[in-house]
């Protein structure tokens, strides 16, 4: 019983030690630094971005195109626990079907997409895979992989800034992610759809569709940067095979109708 006793206790003691020692050897206050840092690049290149952005195509201002736009986010941010003023989200006037995220919260709505949507939720859950790309940090994760941390926080620093800023557009909206931070992104907009009470039969739809399309390199921005599309529809589709959830629109048919030709139109 003692020599277990005395056994117990010098376990105790090298775990104690280990930690301690490991404690030791770690330099928090670079860590944080560095840290403190990248939040502070991420914020600063995601603004740049999006000045730059501004630049290439019209900012739909129309307060009625906007608020619907939020009409349809709203539910599954308010589902989902997602502060809806965390995200900025900006809708441009382009004909590309496209939607994609950018550092520091921004998300980018074309036109074309929208228009290209024959169900709004279709649109919903396009929407919700970016915005679990912003909530999974997603973003920064594959900034970091294929720009380099160095490269981003040098670019927010100044010097050569702004043709790295173009390079991290180019990145973002030209790129896929890898399959896996894809599939993470489509099955939460999946999550969220079915906690918001949206059916996310639209959203797999959408993406076979866009799958079934041969000119995607001129006018298909979002299914060129997402691909695969097809298998991703399928397994979206199985998942929810056997489930039973409400099918609630946020929008009269007549209202997204209008909706799509006032976007169009603008």
């Amino acid at each position: 019983m003692i020599n277990k006793t005395i056994f117990q206790g010098l376990i105790i003691g090298v775990a104690f030690f280990g930690l301690w020692f490991g404690l030791t050897q770690v330099n928090f206050v670079k860590f944080f630094e560095i840290e403190k840092r990248t939040t502070s690049a991420e914020n600063k290149i995601g603004d740049l971005i999006w000045d730059d952005i501004q630049q290439t195509g019209e900012v739909v201002t129309n307060d009625t195109i906007v608020k619907t736009l939020d009409k349809l986010i709203n539910p599954i941010c308010k589902a989902n626990g997602i502060e809806r003023d965390s995200l900025k989200i900006h809708i441009l006037k382009k004909a590309e079907i496209n939607a994609f995220a950018l550092p520091n919260n921004h998300l980018v709505v074309y036109t074309g997409l929208i228009t290209d949507c024959k169900k709004q939720e279709a649109l919903q859950g396009v929407l919700g895979h970016e915005i679990a790309h912003i909530e999974n940090n997603h973003v920064m994760k594959k900034l970091s992989k294929e720009v380099g941390l160095s490269v981003l926080l040098a670019a927010a620093s100044g010097g050569k800034g702004g043709q790295i800023v173009k390079e991290v557009f180019k990145t973002l909206s030209s790129t896929a992610y890898d399959r896996a931070l894809e599939k993470e992104a489509d099955m939460q907009s999946v999550k969220y759809l079915l906690k918001a009470d949206i059916n996310p039969e639209p959203m797999a739809d959408f993406m076979y569709e866009l799958a079934q399309k041969h000119d995607i390199p001129s006018g298909f921005g979002w299914i060129s940067t997402h691909p695969e599309s097809e298998e991703r529809a399928k397994y979206i589709l199985d998942y929810l095979k056997g489930k039973k959830f409400q099918k609630k629109q946020i929008l009269t048919q007549k209202e997204w109708d209008d909706y799509k030709k006032q976007v169009e139109n603008y």
